[in-house]
């Protein structure tokens, strides 16, 4: 398995896809109890690489679309003021 740093480095997509790799394991019953601890230790920071991931993302989009949403508002203001006039 790899080391916590390495999970650090893995994009959304590589993370998540492995993730579902070891559900899948995990969930065939197909493995020893030793590995499936190691599985399941890895599933956890897959999990908590994966919702750190998907909270920056989050933040991104709120941070865009208030942006947006006051870029609307002043232009709405001044699109106001200007009829008006």
């Amino acid at each position: 398995m790899s080391s916590t740093n390495e999970v650090k480095a893995l994009t959304f997509e590589q993370a998540s896809q492995e993730l579902d790799t070891i559900v899948r394991q995990l969930e065939s019953g197909s493995v020893d109890l030793e590995n499936s601890i190691s599985l399941y230790t890895r599933g956890v920071a897959l999990k908590e690489r994966c919702e750190s991931i998907l909270a920056k993302a989050k933040m991104k989009v709120e941070k865009i679309t208030k942006s947006n949403d006051e870029l609307s508002a002043s232009e709405f203001h001044t699109e106001d003021k200007s009829e008006t006039a």
